[in-house]
């Protein structure tokens, strides 16, 4: 079974309903997940113990990371994750210049540590619906075939 990390920031709720609803799917195709609230101070090491990395927040200020994630993201500079597979997902708002700036900075970011990422972000508008969760949710699925697929 792989071990799978995922880490949220989320203000209004809305990163976190997504995060729930990915967890949801990664699970239903058998595999065991811990969800951690980035706010909650996760360790960025533990990562390079963890075949599985999901990262997800919103976008904040003007297409910026949220501040709750900024220490964690400075800290992912002391860690290497080749041979770690990744995906990013993030709540966004089209009415900034960039949508979905976060997703975008975090896989840079993974990819600059040597993650493999998951070629298909996950962007959100807003406040998920029901159409949206179960986006998530096949997220979830899809990001556990990318895992289970030997590396190129």
């Amino acid at each position: 079974m792989a071990k799978i990390t995922l880490i949220f920031a989320s203000m209004s709720g809305n990163t976190e309903m997504m995060a729930q609803a990915i967890a949801k799917g990664v699970k239903e195709m058998g595999e065991q997940i811990e969800v951690i609230d980035v706010f909650d101070g996760p360790d960025v090491i533990d990562l390079e113990s963890v075949d599985g990395i999901l990262l997800g927040a919103y976008t904040w200020g003007d297409g910026e990371l949220p501040d709750d994630f900024l220490d964690f993201y400075d800290e992912m500079d002391s860690i290497q994750l080749i041979g770690k597979k990744a995906a990013v997902f993030g709540s966004c708002d089209s009415a900034y210049p960039e949508f979905g700036a976060a997703v975008d900075i975090l896989i840079k970011k993974l990819k600059e540590r040597g993650a493999e990422v998951f070629s298909k972000e996950l962007k959100i508008e807003l406040t998920p619906g029901v159409k949206e969760i179960e986006e998530c949710r096949t997220f979830g699925k899809k990001f556990v075939t990318f895992l289970k697929t030997p590396s190129m």
